[in-house]
């Protein structure tokens, strides 16, 4: 699995004209098969007039889950760009269901490709999208003396903390990205002449939402 990926965190809908067409995509957030084909369900009720209600979605961790349908448009113009937009900027958990009236002009196999394709990017970039990434919690314990150190090192290299608690010594609990969780350790070990006690969490996906960590 790649080290980050994207995940949509507020869907959004979009509409582009070709020929006359009207194509309109919705995306949405999903963690299941079930939930995506529910919400296919949900557009072609919506759009229950519509000359086709095309989709892709992905689903799981690696994604492992990939469908698509063309919904009577030729062949491979329709369900498979819109999943290769999805697959080429490495969303998860994500469904797009792109629906066209038609304009009573053909497009053609390229330009149905194209439309639907340019159809899903704008679904995407309306959307809130979030980076999600794989990480590792690290559990400091360290002296006040050394707090001031922790802090700073933390900042420069931009690593957030998740809670702090101070009692006769300073707890902090930090979220990593997996690719920084070795240097990390060692100039932390560096910066506080080893005194810092560091104690690693299990391996986890996580994002950060409005300054908060968010896990899985």
């Amino acid at each position: 699995m790649e080290e980050t990926f994207k995940t949509v965190y507020q869907g959004a809908e979009a509409e582009i004209v070709e020929k006359k067409s009207r194509f309109i995509a919705t995306v949405r957030p999903v963690h299941s098969e079930e939930e995506a084909l529910e919400f296919v369900a949900e557009m072609k009720k919506k759009y229950w007039n519509a000359s086709h209600n095309c989709f892709a979605f992905v689903a799981g961790k690696e994604p492992e889950i990939q469908r698509f349908s063309d919904d009577g448009e030729p062949q491979g113009t329709a369900g498979k760009p819109i999943l290769d937009v999805l697959l080429g900027e490495r969303f998860h958990d994500t469904a797009i269901v792109v629906t066209r009236y038609f304009g009573g002009t053909l497009l053609g196999t390229g330009g149905l490709v194209r439309a639907y394709q340019g159809a899903a990017r704008a679904g995407v970039q309306a959307s809130t999208v979030l980076e999600k990434r794989k990480g590792r919690p690290l559990l400091l314990t360290a002296d006040y003396n050394d707090y001031g150190k922790l802090q700073y090192l933390l900042g420069q290299k931009g690593i957030p903390v998740m809670k702090t608690e101070f009692t006769d010594r300073v707890f902090l609990e930090v979220m990593v990205p997996l690719e920084e969780a070795e240097n990390l350790k060692e100039a932390l070990t560096e910066a506080t002449s080893g005194k810092a006690e560091l104690e690693e969490g299990e391996d986890c996906l996580y994002v950060e939402v409005e300054g908060r960590i968010l896990t899985e």
